[in-house]
């Protein structure tokens, strides 16, 4: 221990101030009824029933953990469960995972020979690089984790430990099916510019084998259906074999989805926090990124074309290593150590998600309720079956059966559930609160039901027969 705060002491202050801040407001937000069955719940739910040796079904998701994203790596998070059950591991992971990538990322500079001064520069511009901070914030997403094992991957090349690689590229495919293909453009990049062919054969045979197991075997396995976002493809095909043929034999409907303005937005916020660190040289470095950025730019889904969620992370390893890598080899727009930094930390206040903490902000306009609701959730029995509102579930997921008051609500199904928890005020988008109104109408002529907790329009039905 002592030997790695004596290594690492320059960027030590960083690691803990960005993960106890990271941490803080993850937790916050899901303290303040602002986290979301989708997609926390989903993942809480599914690791606990791991932990309690039980068949990960999420009820409210209609399918087994796995044939969500076929993330295996759920399991490894599944013994913190065994040993206290509590969602907030899973803020306490991503908000670590997050910030020890700065530790690979400061020997990565060091190996480019930058100064003590620029590693600690190159830190912050990742620190303080919007997504990083959006995602914390947006539940919780296992290739958070992936962050660190990107930039140890890259550290085990440029290092020589093979053995370390193929553990960091294993445990990547292990967060998300789709990392695969980063994977196997990371392989092609390792090749064409680095002439590494031992781990570009290793990175590429590992990609598209996983890839394939993952989403013709694993994903329909467990879910009865093709992988999650190959509905936001759908001009291009109704599976992932077809849309990956449609991309080779009609460039004309991918040339169509390119070149809109929504990408160009996309595009520009994506690297307006980077852009006067970049060398136009170093771009090859962003080839394992692209898939991702096609991913992104060609789906018309716009939390793809955001930096509030998740979907472009696996960018953000190889945008911080180009810089590295212009910085040590190129005089960059910006070089001065003060002007990078000031510019960092403007594009973070402009760009990052922080005022939803404000007074009148996002976050704080269930505060009217949250007395009411922590005192409802706190008369319902953890092992029965409830039936409640998406900003609720997450405090609801450590049992077997639950479900959300979402879409066209079937009256039928609520009758099967032994709790009812229901917020008037704030039915999240989903369901309307006209919606809402008629299950309260519905629950208070039901003999079934009885009317347990009422108070600032958060409603707790019990069943009683």
């Amino acid at each position: 221990m002592k030997i790695f705060f004596a290594k690492y002491n320059n960027i030590i202050t960083y690691i803990l101030i960005s993960f106890f801040l990271l941490f803080i407001a993850s937790s916050f937000r899901h303290i303040l009824f602002n986290s979301h069955a989708f997609d926390l719940g989903i993942f809480d739910n599914g690791i606990y029933l791991i932990s309690q040796g039980k068949n990960p079904y999420v009820s409210f998701r209609e399918l087994h953990i796995l044939g969500d994203h076929a993330a295996w790596i759920l399991y490894f998070i599944a013994p913190f469960y065994f040993l206290f059950p509590s969602v907030y591991w899973l803020f306490f992971i991503q908000s670590l995972a997050s910030a020890i990538a700065l530790i690979p990322i400061w020997k990565l500079s060091k190996l480019n020979n930058l100064s003590d001064s620029k590693a600690k520069t190159i830190c912050l511009i990742y620190i303080l690089y919007p997504l990083i901070f959006n995602v914390n914030l947006f539940d919780f997403h296992p290739e958070v984790i992936t962050l660190p094992l990107f930039f140890i991957a890259i550290l085990a090349v440029k290092l020589d430990k093979i053995i370390l690689f193929i553990v960091s590229i294993l445990l990547i495919l292990g967060c998300k099916a789709v990392l695969a293909l980063n994977v196997v453009m990371m392989g092609v990049w390792l090749i064409l510019i680095y002439r590494k062919k031992n781990y570009g054969a290793i990175s590429i045979f590992s990609g598209i084998f996983w890839f394939i197991i993952a989403t013709q075997l694993i994903i329909p396995a467990f879910s009865g259906e093709e992988a999650a976002a190959v509905s936001r493809y759908a001009f291009l095909g109704d599976s992932v074999s077809e849309i990956a043929l449609n991309l080779i034999i009609k460039p004309q409907i991918i040339l169509s989805h390119l070149f809109t303005l929504a990408n160009a937005e996309y595009l520009l916020l994506l690297f307006l926090p980077v852009i006067p660190v970049l060398a136009w040289q170093e771009i090859p470095n962003l080839i394992p990124a692209i898939p991702t950025l096609f991913l992104n730019l060609l789906t018309e889904y716009q939390p793809q074309k955001d930096l509030v969620h998740q979907y472009s992370l696996p960018i953000i390893p190889f945008l911080i290593f180009t810089i590295i890598a212009s910085l040590a080899h190129h005089k960059t727009w910006f070089y001065q150590n003060i002007k990078i930094r000031i510019w960092s930390l403007i594009l973070f206040l402009a760009l990052a998600k922080y005022v939803y903490f404000f007074p009148n902000g996002l976050y704080l306009k269930n505060l009217h309720t949250w007395k009411a609701s922590n005192e409802a959730i706190s008369l319902i029995n953890t092992s029965k079956s409830v039936f409640t509102a998406p900003q609720f579930a997450p405090h609801l997921t450590h049992r077997l059966t639950l479900d959300l008051a979402i879409d066209s609500i079937d009256y039928n199904q609520v009758n099967k559930f032994h709790y009812v928890l229901l917020n008037l005020d704030n039915p999240t988008g989903y369901s309307s609160q006209e919606d809402i109104k008629n299950l309260i109408n519905f629950l208070e002529k039901n003999r079934e039901f009885q009317l347990k907790y009422n108070q600032d329009n958060i409603f707790l039905f019990e069943k009683i027969k």
